[in-house]
């Protein structure tokens, strides 16, 4: 891997989430219509894909010999050990009606490891940039997993796949989550789940079967705050992957999510 490479794609994915994130915002309030993208409740709307247009034309002048797979447009043709996942912006559900909770993901993965990821939110300015082996910044500041307190009944981030809403094993776990930690959220963005997990004002978020153009940013932003992402027995995130069940939290209260899930499992 390049340090060069990864440098310049900082400042062209910074570049592109900042102008992404003036077209959303622009737009947020003003919506006319939106369009059914499947059967399980997902929209698109005008401006996701002018955020959408906006970030891949950037990233194709800069780095045309790239892979790259977006939320809307999906893959190009080229193959490469680099690529780029866009969600141009997480949270359309929110967005569309008038809910000020929505990102932009952008996330650069070499040879199926992400090493460069950036969330930006437009409504509050905030900026989160992470790279592999250099931590997690806020708007410029350091943020790490480990400021949050210790917890007699966790918050808890729930993030799961539109095809599997009503599968009977994960509303079972999905209640018993809810039943046994303080709070369980669902945001319908799950980006702001994962940046909240980073700077410590939640205490885990759990996966169940969801794997998306967002989904990678969020886990790199977290490990690089110190935090830890396993799968549901335990073993450490890998790499990019099919469908995941993942745990992600502070080191020092993984095994209590792990038997978390696993009782709601049983």
């Amino acid at each position: 891997m390049e340090p060069l490479t990864l440098n310049i794609a900082r400042e062209v994915a910074i570049a592109a989430a900042y102008e992404a994130g003036r077209i959303v915002k622009e737009r947020f309030g003003v919506l006319d219509s939106y369009d059914e993208k499947d059967d399980h409740g997902d929209i698109v709307t005008e401006a996701d894909h002018l955020a959408e247009h906006l970030i891949l034309d950037k990233l194709r002048n800069v780095f045309p010999e790239h892979s790259v797979r977006s939320e809307e447009f999906g893959e190009n043709d080229v193959q490469s050990e680099w690529l780029w996942l866009v969600d141009p912006l997480d949270g359309t559900n929110n967005y569309a009606v008038g809910l000020p909770l929505f990102a932009i993901s952008i996330t650069l993965v070499y040879e199926k490891t992400p090493v460069l990821a950036v969330i930006y939110e437009p409504m509050t300015e905030r900026l989160y940039v992470s790279i592999k082996g250099e931590g997690t910044t806020c708007n410029g500041n350091p943020v790490s997993i480990n400021r949050a307190k210790p917890f007699s009944k966790a918050r808890v981030g729930w993030i799961q796949g539109h095809a599997v809403q009503n599968e009977a094993k994960a509303v079972k776990l999905r209640h018993h989550i809810d039943v046994h930690t303080k709070r369980m959220m669902r945001l319908w963005a799950p980006t702001l789940q994962w940046t909240m997990l980073a700077r410590g004002d939640l205490d885990a978020i759990i996966v169940y079967h969801s794997e998306g153009e967002d989904l990678y940013s969020g886990i790199l932003m977290v490990l690089e705050a110190g935090g830890t992402v396993v799968d549901y027995t335990g073993r450490p995130f890998t790499g990019v992957g099919d469908s995941p069940y993942l745990i992600a939290c502070q080191p020092k209260h993984q095994s209590y999510f792990l038997n978390l899930v696993q009782q709601g499992l049983a």
